[in-house]
């Protein structure tokens, strides 16, 4: 009997240390970057989503730059030297393809972020021609001013939740692009929808009831039939909509007009594209506005000044927007300090060697952002609100600043982002004063730049 005993106890911890140690028996190689994987699957998802600029800090400190980790579903490299993170993200002929997570690829479908080749040359010149700078000079201004003058109004004597306000702002301004005219009904119940999918982009796959990603898998399958539905009703329709699911419906790519699901992923990648990082930005940059009360008025200064060239109720002008080179600043030093996008992944197609060490094939690298928005040596003083130090001569283009991603990957809808932010302060700082509620909460930096417990602001006449 005590034998049997015996084998049991010595089964059940053999089993206990297999578990264990299972990543590590499952994906080591020798000449591997040092680290640790965790448990199986799981990883070091949890430490990695709950605490991750501790995790960071803690393995640079015991690994250095280049480390590995298992987090989101599959092993990992994580990178935080900056000229390491510049190659990777420049050399995608060489085996860094992107490598988002499964959660991402699954429930946005086939988007930019996740293609390459040819695909993305294709989907990357459709989108420049809907949302890239001459689509934005010659057709989006307008529009984005339009919305502005409207959504800002009427926020006198209000105590709003800036988060929520810039949340929804962020997400109409991108479906009234696309779809123009639509009921209420509509867009209220895609938004909730759309909100779902957004939320579980970052999110362990595991599909079961209660978790994000069940719920984003759960809100795609609700969004598809909704736009599909959108789509037959404009082709019953005899009307013209100037919009662009009417570019998208007239496209042909390739000799051939895109099919319905096509547009589909087309629409949902525009959706995304800017939804989470347009939203961020402007409630970050209205908050380092309301913390450096001198940028703030010199800030107001460049916009009255453009307010007063005006007659009442004229709108901004592209000519207008290239002049808010303060603002411009403002909104890349608040990208910066907030590091409102932490990383970006790629995945390797074959084995490569990276600083000396082997990173095996089908591996995600994460090119960690953060750090590099941090490097003294980059930016002098850098955990100071600095705007102006983007007035100096080639900061934007410094080779080591990918706020909007790096080569052939550089946002296709970075100007149509930064329209969207610029017009807001401007219409926000010239109508209104504002002062934040003491209930407000620490800020939340990873892997969302988030308020938990929102950002509520009492609202002014200027």
């Amino acid at each position: 009997m005590l034998t049997v005993l015996y084998y049991v106890v010595a089964l059940t911890f053999s089993a206990f240390f297999t578990v264990l140690k299972w990543n590590k028996m499952r994906y080591s190689k020798p000449g591997m970057p040092p680290g640790s994987l965790g448990l199986p699957f799981v990883g070091q998802t949890f430490k990695f989503l709950s605490h991750g600029t501790q995790f960071m800090k803690q393995r640079k400190s015991r690994y250095g730059n280049l480390f590995k980790t298992h987090v989101l579903g599959s092993p990992m490299v994580v990178s935080m030297d900056p000229d390491t993170n510049r190659y990777i993200l420049t050399n995608e002929a060489k085996g860094l393809v992107p490598g988002y997570p499964d959660s991402m690829k699954n429930i946005l479908g086939t988007n930019i972020a996740e293609v390459h080749g040819a695909v993305h040359k294709r989907i990357r010149g459709s989108l420049l021609s809907l949302i890239g700078p001459i689509a934005v000079k010659d057709r989006l201004v307008p529009e984005i001013d339009g919305f502005m003058r409207s959504y800002l109004d009427n926020w006198d004597g209000k105590i709003i939740d800036l988060q929520e306000k810039t949340v929804e702002m962020s997400f109409l301004i991108s479906l009234k692009a696309v779809v123009a005219d639509e009921a209420t009904s509509f867009i209220e119940t895609f938004k909730a929808t759309f909100d779902k999918m957004a939320v579980a982009t970052i999110s362990l796959p595991i599909n079961i009831p209660g978790t994000d990603y069940y719920s984003g898998l759960k809100a795609r399958e609700k969004a598809i039939p909704m736009l599909r539905e959108l789509l037959a009703k404009r082709r019953a329709s005899s009307a013209t909509h100037d919009d662009l699911l009417d570019q998208l419906m007239k496209t042909e790519d390739g000799g051939h007009k895109l099919d319905d699901e096509e547009i589909i992923e087309q629409i949902i990648t525009i959706m995304y594209s800017g939804y989470e990082t347009v939203s961020t930005t402007t409630m970050m940059a209205i908050k380092y506005l309301y913390d450096n009360p001198s940028i703030l008025q010199e800030i107001r200064d460049e916009h009255f000044e453009i307010k007063q060239k005006k007659m009442p109720n004229e709108r901004i002008t592209w000519d207008d927007y290239k002049n808010m080179k303060r603002t411009r600043a403002v909104i890349l030093e608040t990208m910066r300090l907030a590091s409102v996008v932490a990383g970006v992944m790629r995945r390797t197609t074959n084995d490569i060697e990276l600083n000396g060490y082997t990173i095996p094939k089908g591996w995600r690298v994460y090119v960690y952002t953060r750090e590099t928005n941090f490097d003294p040596i980059l930016y002098p003083e850098p955990f100071v609100f600095n705007p102006w130090r983007w007035l100096e001569k080639g900061l934007e283009s410094h080779n080591h600043c990918i706020l909007f991603g790096a080569g052939g990957r550089v946002c296709p809808g970075k100007e149509w982002g930064m329209v969207k932010v610029s017009l807001f302060i401007h219409y926000f700082v010239t109508r209104y004063r504002w002062e934040e509620e003491k209930a407000n909460k620490k800020l939340a930096k990873f892997p969302r730049v988030l308020a938990p417990d929102g950002l509520h602001i009492k609202i002014t006449k200027y």
